[in-house]
């Protein structure tokens, strides 16, 4: 891995997102990009300009506004905090400042990237919204690299979850998690799957094994039996200091793992970092 995106409010620099970023940058020897964005488009106001001696009126930022001028400072120095915090923990960075409709303009990006970090609570809306927003969400549904929402706070990590359920989507996950953080193979690595027996299919456990050992070392599989959504909250609040892998978000009913209100749950209630890839 090369290019790690991070998903950066300009007006609020996210410091456990930014921490997280940098962890695994340094894990694994790549650059963090800090892509700041910046709202502008539902800034513009009417402002009255004149060419050839005609004045009109256009949609624009009033860029004499002192609301424009305390936003610009605001993101200057946090684009400084971004860049010392870099440095400070050894990890290379490189910086993009992108204003057009910030949604957009991150899943573009995320077209040339490794993978993406985002902090579930990132919102453009000057109203609270809770977490995931629906700028979250609709980066979840889209973006063209798997997506990291980042720990609210962070120590280390001593394990990885991967979120099975048979599908394509869900090997698919474990797949990439695996190729992009080849340095976790020494990490314990549980495999969880629920449903209504409670019984691992013996074939599925054979293969899905012995592809494993050949990139960890300590492997454990676990099944549970009954509600996907209660049974998976309640076994994951348990754990400290995990790494969760699960499937894709949103796509279709057929190639994601978790339904959309599923993953809300989970992004919503636990505090461990969440990797999720699209089939």
């Amino acid at each position: 891995m090369e290019k790690i995106l991070l998903a950066i409010d300009g007006m609020n620099l996210d410091i456990p997102a930014l921490d997280f970023a940098c962890y695994l940058g340094k894990l694994t020897n790549s650059k963090v990009t800090g892509v700041f964005l910046e709202n502008l488009v539902t800034e513009e106001r009417p402002i009255l300009k004149s060419a050839q001696g005609v004045k009109y009126i256009d949609w624009a930022l009033d860029e004499n506004s002192e609301e424009y001028l305390v936003k610009k400072k605001t993101i200057e120095q946090n684009i400084t905090l971004f860049k010392d915090a870099c440095e400070t923990r050894s990890t290379g960075y490189a910086l993009h400042r992108d204003r057009g409709v910030p949604a957009r303009e991150i899943i573009r990006e995320s077209r040339f990237a490794d993978v993406l970090v985002i902090d579930a609570a990132t919102s453009f809306n000057k109203r609270y919204e809770g977490s995931p927003t629906e700028f979250v969400k609709d980066i979840l549904k889209d973006a063209e690299c798997p997506v990291i929402i980042a720990p609210e706070s962070f120590d280390s990590i001593d394990e990885i979850v991967f979120a099975y359920n048979g599908s394509q989507s869900s090997v698919f996950a474990v797949k990439q998690f695996t190729y992009l953080f080849p340095r976790l193979n020494n990490k314990k690595v549980t495999i969880i799957q629920v449903n209504e027996k409670g019984e691992w299919n013996d074939e599925d456990k054979y293969n899905f094994k012995e592809w494993l050992k050949d990139h960890y070392t300590s492997i454990n599989f676990e099944v549970l039996k009954g509600d996907t959504d209660s049974e998976m909250l309640a076994y994951l609040l348990k754990r400290k200091n995990v790494f969760v892998v699960m499937g894709a978000y949103g796509r279709s009913a057929v190639s994601k793992f978790f339904k959309h209100s599923r993953a809300d749950v989970l992004i919503k209630t636990i505090s461990q970092p969440i990797f999720i890839s699209h089939y």
